[in-house]
């Protein structure tokens, strides 16, 4: 298992998640997001609206290159964390 936070994944805050692979730690942590706007949590409301981020994220998505290489580095970070 490994353990990555909200804002490590790009949220607004330390919610911790553990998961014992990268697809599940993605999971959780879009779950997590849903849940956040659910309740309006003024925090992430600001995380998500940000406008840089939002664009970047825009940007991303039409490079399909471009996302994977983002998604990879993401993966990566998962990968280099310690066993908890």
């Amino acid at each position: 298992m490994k353990t990555m936070t909200c804002s490590e994944l790009g949220g607004a805050c330390n919610q911790k998640f553990q998961a014992s692979s990268f697809d599940e730690m993605a999971e959780l942590s879009k779950q997590h997001g849903m849940d956040m706007y659910q309740q309006k949590d003024s925090a992430h409301l600001q995380a998500m609206q940000a406008m840089q981020a939002m664009q970047e994220m825009q940007e991303l998505m039409k490079d399909p290159a471009a996302m994977k290489e983002w998604f990879e580095s993401r993966r990566k970070a998962f990968d280099d964390l310690p066993d908890s």
